[in-house]
Order: structure tokens, then C-alpha cells, then sequence
């Protein structure tokens, strides 16, 4: 069976070669939105009103194809927080994704919200680019990365002001956590089988040390879900293809966050 993840990480360092040749990182540094303030996503999912929601904008998957190709960047994110996400994750990948960097930034000019840039991070240099972008998190895929870079990488985001989200699918790739992390999100989906099961937040619920905040990633739909995935501690919920799938994303989601409130 090909490794899906391996290709993509492979197609990611080509691209990488070409956007350090296109953009380097003086002209990131020199970027507008460099020297911003980030906002919290930490804070926002322990507020008392918070939902926990955090809302994706996805066109794209490899396990699905082309799931809303012609969905609006600035008008699905601004439903989402009308809504009442807590924070916003944007894809960054085109090849896999469908997705950009112009994607997030101008989903940054429109919210004063918390985003999430979602891409395969391998590299310093995106880390930086995400700051440039106006993102307020990275996310970093344990099963990509060692120990020694989740560490460097980390610690570059939180010298920038950025908060860290380590993906975890398997109790083992919690052995790579540092103190520079601020979020543990275990994707229900198995990266390299693209299997999903929410099964997978339960186990390892109490795997992840308190001092982290835990989110749950994929396949999740359904208030039951959430309300049983608090009970194992979890604060955030990403969720992305259940939303992006319908014609107008915002309407599923406030239609979700209006049943966990009832």
C-alpha cells in the first residue's frame, strides 16, 4: 500500500525548494502582518461560553477529492464565526488540499478570531511564512517529524508568539512532547490507512498529560460525539469535511453548535 503521508511530505520539499527561491525570509520578516499580536487559541477554548468548534475551510482532501471546490474563503469563515466557532483552521496545501496561502490571509484580514494554519510543517521557514500569513497556530504531525525537530520547530513558533498543536494518532507519538506545546490534537483519522475512527480520542484521552489543552480531529459530526468527548477532557473539536461538504458550510455549523447548546 503507498504511504499517502510519505508522498505528500515528499511533494512538500519540492515545494518548499521553490517557495524559499520565491519568497525569502527577509521578505517574510518584512511582511505586514510579521509583527501582529497573535490571538490565543488556548484562551478562547477555556472561555467559560466557548463551544470548543473549530471550524475548517477545506475544498480538498486526499481521502475524499474535491469536496467544495468553489467555496468562498472569507464569506464560509465569517458564517463560522457567526455561528459560534471558537477559532478557524485554514489549509494551506494546494496540491492535496486545494488550498493557499492567500487562502489565510485574507481569512485573517476578515476574523479577529484565532486560525490554525493547516499544512505538513517540515521546515523553519514555514513556520515563519505562517506568522507572515497572519496565523495564530501551527500544527505540527507527530508522525512526520522526530523528537529533536517537533522540539525546534516549536520552540521557533513560541518565540513568535505562535501556539503549537502537536497531531498525535497513537499513544507512541506522545513520547515527543515538549514544554514549548500548548495543544494535543489527536486526529481520529490514521494518516497512513485513512481509516477514521473517534474511538481513538477515547483511548488516548488519558495518555495526554492535564497541562496540555486536547482536541479532537475528524470524523466528528454529531453533539453526542462532542458532548461524550468532554467527558474525556477534551476542550476542541476540529472540524472541516462534515461543514465543507454542504453547499453553505456555515449553515451545518450553526445548526451543530445550536444542538450542543440546547
Amino acid at each position: 500500500m503507498v504511504n499517502i503521508l510519505e508522498t505528500i511530505i515528499a511533494d512538500k520539499q519540492l515545494e518548499l525548494q521553490h517557495q524559499k527561491q520565491k519568497i525569502p525570509v527577509g521578505m517574510l520578516e518584512d511582511s505586514p502582518l510579521f509583527n501582529r499580536q497573535p490571538y490565543s487559541l488556548c484562551e478562547h477554548l477555556g472561555g467559560s461560553r466557548a463551544v470548543g468548534i473549530i471550524a475548517e475551510f477545506k475544498r480538498k482532501s486526499p481521502s475524499r477529492g474535491m469536496i467544495n471546490e468553489n467555496a468562498d474563503p472569507v464569506k464560509v469563515s465569517q458564517g463560522y464565526l457567526q455561528a459560534g466557532a471558537t477559532g478557524l483552521s485554514v489549509l494551506t496545501d494546494a496540491k492535496y488540499f486545494a488550498g493557499s496561502r492567500e487562502d489565510l490571509i485574507i481569512v485573517r484580514e476578515a476574523n479577529a478570531c484565532p486560525i490554525l494554519r493547516k499544512d505538513f510543517m517540515i521546515d523553519e521557514y514555514q513556520v515563519l511564512e505562517a506568522k507572515a500569513m497572519g496565523a495564530d497556530v501551527i500544527l505540527l504531525i507527530a508522525a512526520v517529524l522526530d523528537k529533536q525537530k517537533i522540539r525546534d520547530l516549536s520552540a521557533l513558533a513560541r518565540s513568535l508568539g505562535l501556539e503549537v498543536l502537536l497531531e498525535v494518532h497513537q499513544e507512541s507519538e506522545l513520547a515527543v512532547l515538549n514544554d514549548k506545546i500548548d495543544i494535543v490534537g489527536v486526529n481520529n483519522r490514521d494518516l497512513k490507512k485513512m481509516i477514521t475512527d473517534v474511538r481513538t480520542s477515547m483511548e488516548l484521552a488519558e495518555k495526554i498529560p492535564n497541562n496540555f489543552r486536547k482536541i479532537s480531529e475528524s470524523g466528528i459530526s454529531d453533539p453526542a460525539t462532542i458532548q461524550k468527548l468532554k467527558e474525556f477532557g477534551y476542550q476542541g473539536f476540529l472540524i472541516g469535511e462534515y461543514f465543507m461538504q454542504n453547499a453553505d458550510p456555515a449553515k451545518v455549523c450553526r445548526e451543530l453548535i445550536e444542538e450542543i447548546n440546547k
